[in-house]
This record gives C-alpha cells, structure tokens and sequence, in this order.
C-alpha cells in the first residue's frame, strides 16, 4: 500500500469503494432461504436489524478503525478498553466463530454444486461433506499465496456470485409476479407484522448473524479521502443496497416456493428452478447453481484470514504459543490457518452425524450468533469506555452527536446483540429441532467450551511466548 509523506497511508478511497468493500464483506446469497420462511415478515426483520445492530456497528467500527489503526483490528479497540484479557477474548470470539460458521456455508456452496450436477445430490452427506472439505482446503491453499490472490478471488466472486445472480433472481420475480402466477405468502399488514411469541422472535438472531462483518470494512475507513464526510455516505449506499437484496431476494424465493418446501441449504436454487422451468430454461439454473457457488467461495475466501490475522496480533503479544506467530513469505497466518482448518474440519464432518440438514444448518448458525454477539458487545462497550478513558483521542471519523451520540449509538447496539444473544436460545417453531433441552445444552456448553481457551492461555502462558522482535502485520 503506498504511503503518504508522512508515513500513512494514502487516503485513496472514495465513496463508491468504501460501500464496494462493505458489500462484499457481507452481502451473500445464502441468508435469503433462512429469512424467506418469514414471508412479508422478513421485510420487518430485515428493517428492524439494520437499524437496530447493522447500522451502530458501521458507525462504531468506523470511528474505532479510524482512532486506533494497529494491527489486530477488534483486538487492539478492546485491549485499549478492557486491557490484553478481554482483547484477546474479543478477537478470539471472532475467530472462532468462523470456525463454526464455515460449515454453514460449506454446506451451501456443496449443495448448490449438487444443484449442477445432480440435484438429489444434496441429500448424500458423503457427497456433501468431501465438497464442503475440497472448497475449504482449497480456499485455504489459496490464501497461502497472499492478499492479492485471496483479493481477486473475493472480488470476482462476489460480482459474478452474488451481484449477478441476486439482481436476476430479483428480476425473474418481477416477471412472475406481472405474469399474474401469484405468490406462495400471504400478503396483507398482519403478515407483515410478525407474531411477537419468543419462538418468531429467535429469527432476530439469524438476520443479524447475516449483517455480520462490516466492522472488517471499517479498518479502511483511515485510507478515506475524507473519512468525516465519505464514511456516512459509504455506510448509506451499501446498507440500502445490502438491505435492499436482502429483502427483495428473500421475497423473490417466498414468491414460487411455499414455506414449508424452503431448505435452509438449498432454497435459492429451488426457487432459481421454479422460476426458469415454466420458460424451458431450465438449463440455466446449473450455470446459475456454479455462479452462486463461486460466490460463497468468495465469501470464505475473504473470511478466512481477516479473523486469523487478528489473532495473529494476539500471538506477537505473547498470547498464544510461539508456533502460532508462524508467517509464510506472503505475510499470510500460515500455522493459525493450519489450526483453523483442522478444527473447522471437525465441525464439518459432524455434518455425517446430524439426521436433518436444516436442523445441522440452523443450530450451527444459532451457535455462530451467540458467540459472535459477546464481541460485538465488548466491542459496543469499548467505544462507549475509550470516548471517557482516552477522551483527546485524535479521531478522523466520530460516530455523529458528540458523546450523546455515542451512547445513543452503542446503546442501541449493546441492546439489540443482548437481545439477540438472549433470543438466540429459543428454536424457531419451523425448523425440527430434535429437543428444546437438547438444543440448549448444546448451545450453553458450545459458548463456554468455545470460551474458554483465552482465559486458558492467559493462565499458562511464558514469558518465552513474546516474540523478541515483533513485526507488523501487512495489508
């Protein structure tokens, strides 16, 4: 990256940029099943989310990656905040709850290939899990050869994986709907707003897991041309934009397949079928099937190092075990992307044990939410501590309203993460889950186990774990 006079670095990102990296952080294709269950109702989720959680984490994040640009992204905000500890707590809650999420997407991206080669497919574990393998390792050995071929995989992925597919799924609705064939949700005010029992309200959860991410955005927020004046703006483009396929993506499915038909792993090409057979171009939908595929690679490819380069900080800190700081000559987290591998593998191949895919899909999610929600919540309470405890702070972007706003900001941010971590321990009535006691457990016992290793390591660690001259991480 090059740099200015000074040292920093150049502020070479505009508007349009800025809003580009945020889509392609988050916007995916693969939430739009888990929300068109709701029908209408997935507008008032979708809507609700954003400017409950979507909204106070760009705001935040922008304002934190603009103050404190040191390596280690969430880490570093905490630490400033609530000491190494609970820095490290932070970024280690983001990195592990990829480990828990990737088998989610896996799944998707195995089921959306078998969708091109032999729809029945989905339904062979064995089919799907050597997919969900051979795409992760693969991503994975991608990433080994640095930023820019990760970069270029995440880029092209996501215009011709997400961008792409989205709008011509959207657009195919159109054309149902002026064709009068109707829609398979009932639409009418009372659907559009959502019965308020616990059990509904446990999807508040699954939409705000799929706003998750532009926090990693915000880490360029420092290289705007006018941060004060380009961030909001960037911030308002691709939040319409992002909310906008959500909601018009999730409706296109809810229009052609009935709720009770949706897969949570393959309703985006249930509905992509529905909609192309009635013209005889079924034949699109395995090229379609191919692209999305391509898509959430993309995502996986973009997500697989930001958290570990996290956490790589962490371990030049002396917070992990010398073996840990281990970089390749791509500046690439070679041995924390080996150890996230390994362990995502097994989570994958629990996959093999699980009698229901949707019930597999959702409790991992589930499991993914509540993790990641306790760093959003520290990282809400940090921004809220370090505009008192480091008050002459030089801060480029300033979430808007002086400290009236902040707490207004990250107050309304800590409650809807508190709101949903609560939620999240509530199945949703539509999705079989074998046991409500069962499905508790698992989550109570996946927080704390998952929880547990930073305190762990805190406790254990030498003072030979601190490197004796510690590099900077590279963009």
């Amino acid at each position: 990256m090059p740099n200015n006079p000074g040292g920093g670095p150049s502020r070479t990102l505009g508007i349009f940029t800025l809003a580009m990296i945020n889509m392609a952080a988050i916007l995916t294709l693969r939430n739009l099943p888990l929300m068109a269950y709701y029908g209408l109702a997935s507008v008032f989720f979708y809507g609700v989310a954003a400017l409950a959680f979507f909204v106070p984490v760009a705001l935040v994040a922008a304002e934190l990656a603009t103050t404190y640009p040191e390596a280690g992204g969430v880490y570093a905000w905490v630490k400033r905040g609530f000491g190494p500890r609970y820095g490290f707590l932070a970024v280690w809650m983001d990195w592990v709850e990829n480990v828990v999420w990737f088998p989610t997407v896996l799944s998707f991206v195995a089921a959306t290939i078998a969708y091109a080669v032999a729809p029945s497919l989905d339904e062979n574990k064995f089919f799907m899990v050597t997919v969900m393998l051979v795409v992760y390792w693969g991503a994975t050995f991608v990433n080994f050869f640095g930023m820019k071929a990760s970069g270029l995989i995440s880029s092209i992925g996501t215009i011709a994986g997400t961008i792409i597919p989205g709008c011509l799924l959207i657009i195919m609705a159109v054309i149902w709907l002026v064709m009068g064939k109707g829609v398979q949700f009932e639409v009418s005010w009372d659907a559009f707003l959502p019965d308020m029992k616990l059990s509904n309200m446990s999807f508040f959860a699954g939409v705000i897991l799929g706003y998750f991410g532009i926090e990693m955005a915000a880490y360029h927020a420092r290289e705007a041309r006018d941060p004060k004046r380009d961030y909001p703006k960037a911030i308002l483009l691709s939040v319409v934009i992002i909310v906008a396929i959500f909601i018009m993506g999730s409706l296109a499915i809810a229009v052609v397949v009935p709720a009770k038909d949706i897969s949570l792993v393959a309703g985006l090409m249930q509905a992509m079928e529905k909609f192309f057979d009635p013209f005889g171009l079924r034949w699109v939908v395995p090229v379609l099937a191919v692209l999305v595929a391509a898509g959430g690679i993309a995502q996986i490819s973009t997500w697989l190092v930001g958290p570990s380069k996290g956490l790589l900080a962490t371990a030049r800190d002396g917070s992990l075990p010398p073996v840990l700081e281990k970089v390749n000559k791509a500046h690439m987290p070679v041995s924390i992307l080996i150890a996230q591998g390994l362990v995502s593998t097994v989570f994958v191949l629990l996959f093999l044990l699980v009698p229901n895919a949707n019930s597999f899909y959702w409790i991992l999610s589930a499991l993914t939410a509540q993790i990641t929600v306790i760093m959003y919540i520290l990282m809400f309470a940090s921004a809220i501590k370090l505009r008192y405890s480091d008050r002459d702070a030089k801060r480029p972007y300033q979430v808007p309203g002086g400290m009236t706003g902040m707490w207004i900001v990250g107050g309304v941010g800590l409650g809807a993460s508190f709101f949903a971590f609560f939620v999240g321990f509530v199945p949703p009535v539509d999705v079989k889950i074998s046991g409500l006691i069962g499905f508790e457990a698992f989550l109570v016992l996946g927080i704390v186990a998952l929880s547990l290793p930073p305190f762990i390591l805190d406790k254990i660690k030498k003072p030979n774990w601190v490197p004796e001259h510690p590099e900077e991480l590279e963009d």
